[in-house]
């Protein structure tokens, strides 16, 4: 018994290991590689940018401003304050009287009627005086004044979708790290597949699209019943192989606030689970794998283990996966902004992969969230 458990086990490690190696080499190694051309902007399209808030006051007042002050000569801002208990309203108003480019949907609370982001992000666009859409969250800072100028430039041949990179504030303490490590993998991962003509996600805190692509694709119609997925599931569903490109300049990365409780994250990562049940099958089918054989490739060490297999074997496997990994993630950590996780990659990899299996669980049992 205990010698077919363990060749079962040593099997699972081969078929993992490789499968790992495939992704990483073949896949993340796309945008790895990937060196962008920051080619002169020629044209400078109108662009409204679209920003759904509830209950953001203090972020309102904080972060607005570098939205409504980007150096681009033609671009309105339009906040969708919806359904605020807090003082939005007022610091809305006083920037209106400051900045004419700015334009506030207001969403009252219904006793009856309740509704998603989604709801009000379809009020935003149709708000929009402009076909060229950019989307940010209310606690989200651009790196620079010309994030609008840079994002828009890629509206140009079939381009209808421009993808951007957000990453999350640095603080001490392990949780950042994780959180960072997470943004820093899915955003390699969606670079990566869009590289390859396989779009499938983008991150709404700093994502750029067409207002006839919205109408032509009926918006979130389809999805609308699922809480999140303003993002990723309108990528994922009007994404081609030819109509979507993807922006990494300094200049265009958004910082956001991350999550400060292992709840609240854990809380978060459990409504994008929500909506990653809606890819499309292909999707679904190659990011399991990914994520799958990541996981296996760690039980199965751990089962080896436990079997009491030769030691420098086991090390042997995990060395040369980590070798590889160190090699494809070090560019994409440095044109992410975030290289010092390099040598933390081991105990992050390690964790965040079981973070996603114990996430993988409980979402099975999840039915209803909530978009804020």
């Amino acid at each position: 018994m205990a010698d077919n458990l363990y060749i079962a086990a040593f099997l699972l490690l081969q078929v993992a290991f490789w499968v790992q190696l495939y992704f990483i080499t073949i896949i993340n190694s796309r945008f790895s590689k990937y060196k962008a051309v920051d080619e002169e902007i020629l044209i400078k399209r109108p662009v409204t940018v679209i920003i759904c808030a509830r209950n953001e006051e203090k972020n309102l007042e904080k972060n607005l401003p570098l939205i409504l002050e980007q150096d681009y000569p033609e671009f309105e801002v339009v906040v969708v304050n919806d359904c605020s208990g807090d003082e939005s309203h007022m610091v809305l108003r006083g920037f209106a009287s400051l900045y004419k480019r700015l334009k506030v949907v207001t969403i009252n609370e219904h006793e009856r009627f309740k509704h998603g982001k989604k709801f009000a992000v379809s009020l935003g666009i149709k708000a929009a005086s402009n076909e060229y859409l950019l989307f940010t969250d209310a606690d989200c800072e651009p790196q620079s004044v010309h994030w609008i100028e840079k994002m828009q430039r890629h509206f140009k041949n079939s381009t209808e979708i421009v993808l951007g990179y957000s990453p999350y504030k640095i603080y001490p303490g392990f949780l950042n790290r994780l959180i960072r490590f997470e943004t820093f993998m899915t955003a390699m991962n969606y670079f990566s597949y869009t590289l390859a003509s396989k779009a499938y996600m983008g991150v709404g805190r700093n994502m750029a699209y067409t207002k006839s692509l919205f109408f032509k694709g009926k918006g979130f119609a389809s999805h609308m019943h699922i809480p999140s997925g303003d993002d990723d599931l309108f990528v994922n569903q009007n994404a081609r192989p030819d109509n979507v490109s993807i922006e990494i300049h300094p200049d265009t990365h958004v910082w956001s606030e991350p999550k400060r409780s292992f709840s609240a994250y854990f809380t978060q990562k459990i409504r994008h689970m929500g909506a990653g049940k809606a890819y499309r099958s292909e999707h679904k089918q190659m990011l399991s794998l990914q994520t799958g054989s990541a996981i296996l490739f760690y039980l199965s060490i751990i089962a080896l283990i436990i079997l009491k297999a030769q030691w420098w074997m086991l090390l042997s496997f995990y060395l040369l996966r980590l070798v590889v990994q160190l090699v494809v993630f070090y560019p994409v950590l440095k044109k992410l902004a975030y290289k010092d996780l390099i040598w933390r990659v081991p105990v992050l990899d390690l964790s965040f992969n079981f973070y996603i299996l114990v996430l993988s669980i409980v979402s099975l049992f999840k039915k209803k969230v909530k978009w804020k």
